[in-house]
């Protein structure tokens, strides 16, 4: 085998080269259907935002919520979440993995407009001068400060973030790169508290319900693989 050769199966063998393979993988199928399940969660979401049957809670600030000082520049942050979400979906190696996340974060995402439903809330924030930024002048006329706990922002970023590293590890990614992708959720878990989009509470009870769905997900997904690993064998 010639060096160039052998150079081509090292690429083949690589971490690098599974995540190549598995993005283009069903790419048609994971592109339509991760954009369909975000249109319906839209259009739910904001027709709760909108249309709230009950009274609307004002969340309790804390000392975290007074420590951290309003940020604009953290919307951009704020916003990668959709690029970073997208990565789970789009690296399952099969339709069945894929039907399966799609299973679990929409249980997530139903967890959550079922508590927006029944205990609308907003933020305490609502007089605030936005309009110093583009961008979240922008946020805040779409979003109107509601919807605020749980945090879905925060669940879905630490729902990605457990997906992800199971998924860098079957992979055979090294450790850095499960590092970053957790450096990345927090960050993003942090500018939602730096825009004054939610407060500490929102966040927690956010977290609370990624854990727990994405246990309940895990279980779910080595269930997957031993349906899948059962039917090539």
């Amino acid at each position: 085998m010639s060096e160039t050769q052998a150079a081509d199966q090292t690429f083949a063998d690589s971490w690098i080269a599974e995540i190549y393979k598995r993005l283009l993988h069903l790419w048609w199928l994971k592109a339509s259907g991760s954009t369909a399940f975000m249109l319906i969660f839209f259009y739910s979401y904001f027709a709760l935002l909108r249309a709230p049957i009950s009274p609307v809670v004002t969340m309790p600030t804390t000392w975290v919520d007074d420590w951290i000082v309003f940020t604009p520049s953290w919307f951009y942050t704020y916003a990668s979440l959709w690029l970073y979400t997208v990565l789970v979906p789009a690296l399952q190696p099969s339709a069945l993995r894929f039907f399966g996340y799609g299973c679990g974060i929409g249980l997530l995402c139903l967890s959550g407009l079922v508590c927006f439903l029944f205990f609308p809330s907003t933020i305490p924030y609502a007089s605030m001068d936005w309009f110093h930024d583009p961008a979240l002048s922008i946020l805040h006329r779409v979003d109107l400060a509601g919807n605020a706990c749980p945090s879905l922002h925060v669940a879905t970023a630490l729902f990605s973030a457990i997906c992800l590293h199971r998924l860098f590890f079957t992979i055979g990614c090294p450790r850095w790169v499960s590092h970053l992708s957790w450096l990345w959720c927090l960050l993003i878990v942090y500018s939602t508290m730096a825009i004054k989009q939610h407060v500490m509470w929102d966040v927690v009870f956010g977290a609370v319900l990624a854990l727990v769905w994405g246990g309940i997900y895990i279980k779910f997904e080595d269930k997957l693989i031993v349906s899948e690993n059962a039917k090539q064998n």
